[in-house]
Protein backbone atom coordinates (compact mmCIF):
# COMPACT_ATOMS: atom_id res chain seq x y z
CA UNK A 1 0.00 0.00 0.00
CA UNK A 2 1.30 3.46 -0.86
CA UNK A 3 1.81 5.88 2.05
CA UNK A 4 0.84 9.51 1.49
CA UNK A 5 1.36 12.53 3.74
CA UNK A 6 -1.93 14.37 4.13
CA UNK A 7 -1.97 17.92 2.79
CA UNK A 8 -4.69 20.01 1.17
CA UNK A 9 -3.29 19.05 -2.23
CA UNK A 10 -3.03 15.32 -1.50
CA UNK A 11 -6.59 15.24 -0.13
CA UNK A 12 -7.92 16.88 -3.31
CA UNK A 13 -5.94 14.48 -5.52
CA UNK A 14 -7.15 11.47 -3.55
CA UNK A 15 -10.80 12.50 -3.79
CA UNK A 16 -10.46 12.98 -7.54
CA UNK A 17 -8.86 9.55 -7.89
CA UNK A 18 -11.55 7.81 -5.83
CA UNK A 19 -14.35 9.42 -7.85
CA UNK A 20 -13.01 7.71 -10.98
CA UNK A 21 -14.54 4.51 -9.57
CA UNK A 22 -18.07 5.93 -9.85
CA UNK A 23 -20.46 4.12 -12.23
CA UNK A 24 -21.03 7.51 -13.86
CA UNK A 25 -17.48 7.39 -15.21
CA UNK A 26 -18.13 4.59 -17.73
CA UNK A 27 -19.95 6.09 -20.75
CA UNK A 28 -19.00 3.16 -23.01
CA UNK A 29 -21.14 0.81 -20.90
CA UNK A 30 -23.99 3.31 -20.93
CA UNK A 31 -24.66 2.81 -24.65
CA UNK A 32 -24.67 -0.99 -24.32
CA UNK A 33 -27.05 -0.81 -21.36
CA UNK A 34 -29.39 1.57 -23.22
CA UNK A 35 -29.61 -0.91 -26.09
CA UNK A 36 -30.42 -3.80 -23.75
CA UNK A 37 -33.16 -1.80 -22.03
CA UNK A 38 -34.65 -0.74 -25.37
CA UNK A 39 -34.74 -4.33 -26.58
CA UNK A 40 -36.37 -5.61 -23.38
CA UNK A 41 -39.03 -2.89 -23.57
CA UNK A 42 -39.79 -3.71 -27.19
CA UNK A 43 -39.50 -7.50 -27.28
CA UNK A 44 -39.87 -8.45 -23.61
CA UNK A 45 -39.35 -12.20 -22.95
CA UNK A 46 -37.88 -12.81 -26.40
CA UNK A 47 -35.06 -10.32 -25.82
CA UNK A 48 -34.64 -11.37 -22.17
CA UNK A 49 -33.98 -14.99 -23.12
CA UNK A 50 -31.68 -13.98 -26.00
CA UNK A 51 -29.49 -11.93 -23.67
CA UNK A 52 -29.44 -14.72 -21.09
CA UNK A 53 -28.19 -17.15 -23.76
CA UNK A 54 -25.60 -14.61 -24.90
CA UNK A 55 -24.22 -13.56 -21.51
CA UNK A 56 -24.92 -16.52 -19.21
CA UNK A 57 -25.07 -19.32 -21.83
CA UNK A 58 -28.29 -20.55 -20.24
CA UNK A 59 -31.23 -21.69 -22.34
CA UNK A 60 -34.31 -20.18 -20.69
CA UNK A 61 -37.93 -19.84 -21.72
CA UNK A 62 -41.26 -18.87 -20.18
CA UNK A 63 -41.64 -22.35 -18.66
CA UNK A 64 -38.32 -22.51 -16.79
CA UNK A 65 -37.32 -18.89 -16.05
CA UNK A 66 -39.00 -18.95 -12.64
CA UNK A 67 -37.46 -20.99 -9.83
CA UNK A 68 -39.93 -23.65 -8.69
CA UNK A 69 -40.94 -24.66 -5.19
CA UNK A 70 -39.35 -28.05 -5.84
CA UNK A 71 -36.01 -26.37 -6.61
CA UNK A 72 -36.24 -24.35 -3.42
CA UNK A 73 -36.86 -27.47 -1.37
CA UNK A 74 -33.99 -29.28 -3.13
CA UNK A 75 -31.66 -26.37 -2.34
CA UNK A 76 -32.06 -27.06 1.39
CA UNK A 77 -30.48 -30.47 0.83
CA UNK A 78 -27.34 -28.80 -0.53
CA UNK A 79 -26.90 -26.14 2.15
CA UNK A 80 -24.72 -26.85 5.16
CA UNK A 81 -26.92 -27.18 8.25
CA UNK A 82 -24.57 -25.04 10.34
CA UNK A 83 -24.72 -22.28 7.70
CA UNK A 84 -28.52 -22.43 7.74
CA UNK A 85 -28.44 -22.08 11.52
CA UNK A 86 -26.18 -19.02 11.25
CA UNK A 87 -28.39 -17.58 8.52
CA UNK A 88 -31.44 -17.84 10.76
CA UNK A 89 -29.62 -16.08 13.61
CA UNK A 90 -28.63 -13.30 11.20
CA UNK A 91 -32.24 -13.01 9.97
CA UNK A 92 -33.40 -12.54 13.56
CA UNK A 93 -30.82 -9.79 14.17
CA UNK A 94 -31.57 -8.02 10.89
CA UNK A 95 -35.33 -8.15 11.45
CA UNK A 96 -35.06 -6.89 15.04
CA UNK A 97 -32.87 -3.95 13.97
CA UNK A 98 -35.13 -2.92 11.10
CA UNK A 99 -38.33 -3.23 13.14
CA UNK A 100 -37.02 -0.31 15.20
CA UNK A 101 -37.14 1.82 12.02
CA UNK A 102 -40.89 1.38 11.52
CA UNK A 103 -42.91 4.58 11.36
CA UNK A 104 -46.63 5.10 11.93
CA UNK A 105 -49.11 7.42 10.27
CA UNK A 106 -49.96 10.53 12.28
CA UNK A 107 -52.78 13.08 12.40
CA UNK A 108 -52.95 16.47 14.12
CA UNK A 109 -56.38 18.06 14.62
CA UNK A 110 -57.04 21.61 15.82
CA UNK A 111 -60.11 23.26 17.40
CA UNK A 112 -60.97 25.13 14.19
CA UNK A 113 -61.69 21.84 12.44
CA UNK A 114 -58.47 21.51 10.46
CA UNK A 115 -56.69 18.17 10.33
CA UNK A 116 -53.17 17.63 8.98
CA UNK A 117 -51.30 14.37 8.88
CA UNK A 118 -49.12 11.86 7.13
CA UNK A 119 -50.19 8.42 5.94
CA UNK A 120 -47.55 5.69 5.69
CA UNK A 121 -48.11 3.02 3.03
CA UNK A 122 -45.72 0.25 1.93
CA UNK A 123 -44.94 0.01 -1.76
CA UNK A 124 -46.84 -2.79 -3.52
CA UNK A 125 -44.05 -4.58 -5.42
CA UNK A 126 -40.30 -4.56 -4.78
CA UNK A 127 -37.68 -6.03 -7.08
CA UNK A 128 -34.49 -7.37 -5.49
CA UNK A 129 -31.38 -7.93 -7.60
CA UNK A 130 -28.85 -10.41 -6.21
CA UNK A 131 -25.44 -10.79 -7.93
CA UNK A 132 -24.33 -14.24 -8.99
CA UNK A 133 -21.26 -13.82 -11.15
CA UNK A 134 -17.86 -14.13 -9.44
CA UNK A 135 -19.51 -15.16 -6.18
CA UNK A 136 -22.89 -15.76 -4.55
CA UNK A 137 -24.08 -13.39 -1.84
CA UNK A 138 -26.89 -14.85 0.30
CA UNK A 139 -26.17 -12.09 2.83
CA UNK A 140 -27.32 -9.52 0.25
CA UNK A 141 -30.57 -11.43 -0.11
CA UNK A 142 -31.26 -11.01 3.60
CA UNK A 143 -30.25 -7.36 3.70
CA UNK A 144 -32.50 -6.41 0.78
CA UNK A 145 -35.53 -8.56 1.54
CA UNK A 146 -35.97 -8.27 5.29
CA UNK A 147 -36.47 -4.46 5.41
CA UNK A 148 -39.06 -4.85 2.64
CA UNK A 149 -40.88 -7.55 4.63
CA UNK A 150 -40.77 -5.44 7.80
CA UNK A 151 -42.17 -2.46 5.85
CA UNK A 152 -45.08 -4.63 4.69
CA UNK A 153 -44.33 -4.85 0.96
CA UNK A 154 -47.04 -7.01 -0.63
CA UNK A 155 -44.90 -8.76 -3.25
CA UNK A 156 -41.12 -9.24 -3.43
CA UNK A 157 -39.66 -10.40 -6.74
CA UNK A 158 -36.01 -11.49 -6.90
CA UNK A 159 -33.77 -11.91 -9.93
CA UNK A 160 -30.34 -13.52 -9.86
CA UNK A 161 -28.11 -14.96 -12.60
CA UNK A 162 -27.94 -18.69 -13.16
CA UNK A 163 -25.14 -20.87 -14.47
CA UNK A 164 -25.02 -22.32 -17.97
CA UNK A 165 -26.90 -25.31 -16.57
CA UNK A 166 -29.74 -23.03 -15.46
CA UNK A 167 -29.07 -23.63 -11.77
CA UNK A 168 -28.97 -20.91 -9.10
CA UNK A 169 -26.62 -21.09 -6.13
CA UNK A 170 -28.45 -23.09 -3.40
CA UNK A 171 -27.28 -20.76 -0.62
CA UNK A 172 -28.90 -17.85 -2.46
CA UNK A 173 -32.14 -19.79 -2.93
CA UNK A 174 -32.34 -20.85 0.71
CA UNK A 175 -31.64 -17.28 1.88
CA UNK A 176 -34.47 -16.06 -0.36
CA UNK A 177 -36.89 -18.67 0.99
CA UNK A 178 -35.95 -17.93 4.61
CA UNK A 179 -36.26 -14.17 4.12
CA UNK A 180 -39.68 -14.43 2.45
CA UNK A 181 -39.22 -13.74 -1.27
CA UNK A 182 -42.41 -14.39 -3.23
CA UNK A 183 -41.02 -15.07 -6.73
CA UNK A 184 -37.48 -15.84 -7.97
CA UNK A 185 -36.32 -15.56 -11.59
CA UNK A 186 -33.00 -16.93 -12.84
CA UNK A 187 -31.92 -13.92 -14.92
CA UNK A 188 -29.23 -11.33 -14.28
CA UNK A 189 -27.45 -8.30 -15.66
CA UNK A 190 -28.92 -5.17 -17.19
CA UNK A 191 -31.59 -7.31 -18.85
CA UNK A 192 -32.94 -8.37 -15.46
CA UNK A 193 -33.12 -4.76 -14.28
CA UNK A 194 -34.99 -3.80 -17.47
CA UNK A 195 -37.41 -6.70 -16.99
CA UNK A 196 -38.18 -5.60 -13.43
CA UNK A 197 -38.57 -1.97 -14.49
CA UNK A 198 -40.87 -2.49 -17.48
CA UNK A 199 -42.20 -6.03 -17.09
CA UNK A 200 -42.19 -8.90 -19.59
CA UNK A 201 -44.60 -11.74 -20.26
CA UNK A 202 -42.87 -13.74 -17.50
CA UNK A 203 -41.52 -11.17 -15.05
CA UNK A 204 -43.85 -8.63 -13.39
CA UNK A 205 -43.10 -4.92 -13.34
CA UNK A 206 -42.17 -3.67 -9.87
CA UNK A 207 -42.31 -0.27 -8.17
CA UNK A 208 -38.78 -0.19 -6.80
CA UNK A 209 -35.52 -2.04 -7.54
CA UNK A 210 -32.88 -2.57 -4.87
CA UNK A 211 -29.67 -4.52 -4.62
CA UNK A 212 -26.02 -4.35 -5.70
CA UNK A 213 -24.50 -5.53 -8.97
CA UNK A 214 -21.73 -4.98 -11.50
CA UNK A 215 -21.25 -1.85 -13.60
CA UNK A 216 -23.92 -2.92 -16.11
CA UNK A 217 -26.46 -3.47 -13.34
CA UNK A 218 -25.60 -0.11 -11.77
CA UNK A 219 -25.93 1.70 -15.10
CA UNK A 220 -29.21 -0.06 -15.84
CA UNK A 221 -30.66 1.00 -12.49
CA UNK A 222 -29.61 4.56 -13.21
CA UNK A 223 -31.24 4.39 -16.65
CA UNK A 224 -34.62 3.08 -15.46
CA UNK A 225 -34.86 5.46 -12.51
CA UNK A 226 -37.99 7.55 -12.90
CA UNK A 227 -39.98 4.72 -14.39
CA UNK A 228 -39.34 2.91 -11.12
CA UNK A 229 -37.61 3.95 -7.93
CA UNK A 230 -34.19 2.55 -7.01
CA UNK A 231 -32.15 2.42 -3.82
CA UNK A 232 -28.98 3.98 -5.27
CA UNK A 233 -26.39 3.64 -8.01
CA UNK A 234 -23.81 1.65 -6.09
CA UNK A 235 -20.11 1.75 -6.88
CA UNK A 236 -17.30 -0.62 -5.82
CA UNK A 237 -16.91 -1.47 -2.15
CA UNK A 238 -14.73 0.62 0.15
CA UNK A 239 -13.40 0.72 3.69
CA UNK A 240 -11.70 3.47 5.65
CA UNK A 241 -10.01 2.78 8.98
CA UNK A 242 -9.40 5.79 11.22
CA UNK A 243 -6.78 4.80 13.78
CA UNK A 244 -4.29 6.19 16.28
CA UNK A 245 -1.26 4.67 17.99
CA UNK A 246 -3.47 2.45 20.20
CA UNK A 247 -4.73 0.36 17.26
CA UNK A 248 -3.63 -3.24 16.68
CA UNK A 249 -1.83 -3.21 13.28
CA UNK A 250 -2.69 -6.84 12.55
CA UNK A 251 -6.40 -6.19 13.08
CA UNK A 252 -6.29 -3.05 10.94
CA UNK A 253 -4.52 -4.84 8.08
CA UNK A 254 -7.01 -7.72 8.15
CA UNK A 255 -9.94 -5.30 8.08
CA UNK A 256 -8.55 -3.33 5.14
CA UNK A 257 -8.24 -6.53 3.12
CA UNK A 258 -11.78 -7.62 3.99
CA UNK A 259 -13.06 -5.10 1.45
CA UNK A 260 -10.12 -5.05 -0.95
CA UNK A 261 -10.92 -8.68 -1.87
CA UNK A 262 -14.29 -7.74 -3.40
CA UNK A 263 -12.86 -6.59 -6.75
CA UNK A 264 -10.03 -4.70 -8.41
CA UNK A 265 -11.81 -1.34 -7.97
CA UNK A 266 -12.44 -1.74 -4.24
CA UNK A 267 -10.88 0.92 -2.04
CA UNK A 268 -9.04 0.29 1.24
CA UNK A 269 -7.71 3.31 3.13
CA UNK A 270 -6.05 3.77 6.51
CA UNK A 271 -5.87 7.26 7.99
CA UNK A 272 -3.64 7.51 11.03
CA UNK A 273 -1.63 9.95 13.08
CA UNK A 274 0.97 7.27 13.89
CA UNK A 275 3.97 6.69 11.61
CA UNK A 276 4.78 3.48 13.52
CA UNK A 277 1.28 2.10 13.01
CA UNK A 278 1.42 2.95 9.30
CA UNK A 279 4.65 0.99 8.85
CA UNK A 280 3.39 -2.00 10.86
CA UNK A 281 0.08 -2.15 9.00
CA UNK A 282 1.88 -2.05 5.65
CA UNK A 283 4.00 -5.07 6.67
CA UNK A 284 0.97 -6.99 7.95
CA UNK A 285 -0.93 -6.30 4.72
CA UNK A 286 1.93 -7.67 2.62
CA UNK A 287 2.06 -10.83 4.73
CA UNK A 288 -1.72 -11.39 4.61
CA UNK A 289 -1.84 -10.94 0.83
CA UNK A 290 0.62 -13.81 0.41
CA UNK A 291 -1.64 -16.10 2.45
CA UNK A 292 -5.18 -15.21 1.34
CA UNK A 293 -7.02 -16.98 -1.49
CA UNK A 294 -7.99 -13.94 -3.59
CA UNK A 295 -4.40 -12.78 -3.92
CA UNK A 296 -4.66 -11.45 -7.49
CA UNK A 297 -7.71 -9.31 -6.73
CA UNK A 298 -6.16 -8.05 -3.49
CA UNK A 299 -2.94 -7.00 -5.21
CA UNK A 300 -4.75 -5.12 -7.98
CA UNK A 301 -7.15 -3.47 -5.56
CA UNK A 302 -4.35 -2.26 -3.30
CA UNK A 303 -2.28 -1.13 -6.27
CA UNK A 304 -5.21 0.88 -7.65
CA UNK A 305 -6.94 2.24 -4.56
CA UNK A 306 -5.04 1.17 -1.45
CA UNK A 307 -3.69 4.05 0.67
CA UNK A 308 -2.14 4.72 4.04
CA UNK A 309 -2.67 8.41 4.80
CA UNK A 310 -0.53 10.06 7.48
CA UNK A 311 -2.15 13.01 9.27
CA UNK A 312 -0.41 15.51 11.56
CA UNK A 313 -3.42 15.70 13.86
CA UNK A 314 -6.53 13.67 14.60
CA UNK A 315 -8.59 16.71 13.60
CA UNK A 316 -7.07 16.57 10.11
CA UNK A 317 -7.64 12.81 9.95
CA UNK A 318 -11.31 13.24 10.88
CA UNK A 319 -11.78 16.05 8.36
CA UNK A 320 -10.34 13.82 5.63
CA UNK A 321 -12.60 10.93 6.66
CA UNK A 322 -15.61 13.24 6.34
CA UNK A 323 -14.47 14.36 2.90
CA UNK A 324 -14.04 10.78 1.67
CA UNK A 325 -17.43 9.79 3.18
CA UNK A 326 -16.62 6.10 3.04
CA UNK A 327 -19.11 3.25 2.71
CA UNK A 328 -17.59 1.51 5.76
CA UNK A 329 -15.73 3.48 8.45
CA UNK A 330 -13.92 1.74 11.29
CA UNK A 331 -12.80 3.90 14.20
CA UNK A 332 -9.99 2.33 16.18
CA UNK A 333 -8.82 5.10 18.49
CA UNK A 334 -8.29 5.50 22.22
CA UNK A 335 -11.88 6.75 22.60
CA UNK A 336 -13.79 5.67 19.48
CA UNK A 337 -17.17 6.92 20.73
CA UNK A 338 -15.81 10.42 21.21
CA UNK A 339 -14.23 10.32 17.75
CA UNK A 340 -17.53 9.10 16.29
CA UNK A 341 -19.33 12.26 17.44
CA UNK A 342 -17.18 14.25 14.99
CA UNK A 343 -17.98 12.03 12.00
CA UNK A 344 -20.61 13.52 9.68
CA UNK A 345 -20.33 11.34 6.58
CA UNK A 346 -20.18 7.53 6.54
CA UNK A 347 -22.41 4.68 5.44
CA UNK A 348 -21.80 2.48 8.49
CA UNK A 349 -19.56 3.24 11.46
CA UNK A 350 -17.79 0.45 13.37
CA UNK A 351 -16.45 1.38 16.81
CA UNK A 352 -13.55 -0.32 18.56
CA UNK A 353 -11.15 -3.12 17.66
CA UNK A 354 -13.75 -5.89 18.03
CA UNK A 355 -16.24 -4.31 15.61
CA UNK A 356 -14.71 -5.54 12.38
CA UNK A 357 -16.54 -4.65 9.14
CA UNK A 358 -17.68 -8.24 8.34
CA UNK A 359 -19.72 -8.13 11.56
CA UNK A 360 -21.96 -5.66 9.71
CA UNK A 361 -21.82 -7.54 6.43
CA UNK A 362 -23.29 -10.72 7.86
CA UNK A 363 -24.67 -10.68 11.32
CA UNK A 364 -25.09 -7.63 13.58
CA UNK A 365 -28.37 -6.40 12.09
CA UNK A 366 -27.78 -2.97 10.47
CA UNK A 367 -28.02 -3.06 6.69
CA UNK A 368 -24.94 -3.66 4.55
CA UNK A 369 -26.44 -2.01 1.46
CA UNK A 370 -24.64 1.31 1.89
CA UNK A 371 -23.85 4.54 0.00
CA UNK A 372 -20.53 4.48 -1.89
CA UNK A 373 -18.27 6.91 -3.76
CA UNK A 374 -18.79 9.78 -1.35
CA UNK A 375 -22.58 9.59 -1.56
CA UNK A 376 -22.76 9.07 2.22
CA UNK A 377 -22.79 12.87 2.27
CA UNK A 378 -26.41 12.72 1.16
CA UNK A 379 -27.54 9.04 1.05
CA UNK A 380 -28.26 6.58 3.86
CA UNK A 381 -28.11 2.79 4.29
CA UNK A 382 -30.99 0.75 2.89
CA UNK A 383 -33.79 0.76 5.44
CA UNK A 384 -37.50 0.25 6.01
CA UNK A 385 -37.95 3.84 4.76
CA UNK A 386 -36.89 2.67 1.30
CA UNK A 387 -39.98 0.49 1.06
CA UNK A 388 -42.66 2.93 2.20
CA UNK A 389 -44.44 5.93 0.71
CA UNK A 390 -45.75 8.94 2.57
CA UNK A 391 -49.00 10.69 1.68
CA UNK A 392 -49.86 14.11 3.11
CA UNK A 393 -53.32 14.42 4.67
CA UNK A 394 -55.18 17.77 4.58
CA UNK A 395 -58.71 18.38 5.83
CA UNK A 396 -60.15 21.86 6.60
CA UNK A 397 -63.58 22.78 7.91
CA UNK A 398 -65.41 25.83 6.51
CA UNK A 399 -64.46 27.74 9.66
CA UNK A 400 -60.76 26.92 9.26
CA UNK A 401 -60.70 27.84 5.56
CA UNK A 402 -62.71 31.04 6.03
CA UNK A 403 -60.06 32.43 8.35
CA UNK A 404 -57.33 32.14 5.71
CA UNK A 405 -59.09 32.16 2.33
CA UNK A 406 -58.12 35.73 1.45
CA UNK A 407 -54.46 34.98 2.19
CA UNK A 408 -54.51 31.99 -0.16
CA UNK A 409 -56.27 33.93 -2.91
CA UNK A 410 -53.73 36.75 -2.63
CA UNK A 411 -50.84 34.30 -2.91
CA UNK A 412 -52.38 32.61 -5.97
CA UNK A 413 -53.04 35.94 -7.72
CA UNK A 414 -49.43 36.98 -7.08
CA UNK A 415 -48.42 33.97 -9.18
CA UNK A 416 -51.08 34.89 -11.79
CA UNK A 417 -52.88 31.61 -11.19
CA UNK A 418 -56.40 32.93 -11.12
CA UNK A 419 -58.02 29.49 -11.32
CA UNK A 420 -56.21 28.59 -8.11
CA UNK A 421 -57.59 31.72 -6.46
CA UNK A 422 -61.06 31.05 -7.83
CA UNK A 423 -61.08 27.52 -6.41
CA UNK A 424 -60.90 29.07 -2.95
CA UNK A 425 -63.04 32.12 -3.70
CA UNK A 426 -66.15 30.23 -4.89
CA UNK A 427 -66.59 28.71 -1.46
CA UNK A 428 -67.20 32.14 0.06
CA UNK A 429 -69.30 33.86 -2.61
CA UNK A 430 -72.14 35.92 -1.13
Amino acid sequence: MRTVKLTEESIANLLEELLKRSPSQYPEQEAAVAEIISEIRARKDEALFEYTRKFDRADLNAENVRVTDEELQAAYQEVDEKLLEVMRKAISNIREYHEKQLRTSWFDSKPDGSILGQKITPIAKAGVYVPGGKAAYPSSVLMNVIPAKVAGVEKIVMTTPCGADGKVNPNTLVAAKEAGVDEIYRVGGAQAIAALAYGTESIPKVDKIVGPGNIYVAMAKKAVYGNVSIDSVAGPSEILVLADETANPRYVAADLLSQAEHDELASAILITTSQALAEQVSKEVDQFVKELSRKDILEKSLENYGYILLADTMEMAIRTANEIASEHLEIVTKNPFETMTKIKNAGAIFLGEYSSEPLGDYFAGPNHILPTNGTAKFFSPLSVDDFIKKSSIISYSRQALEAVHEDIERFAKAEQLTAHANSIHVRFES
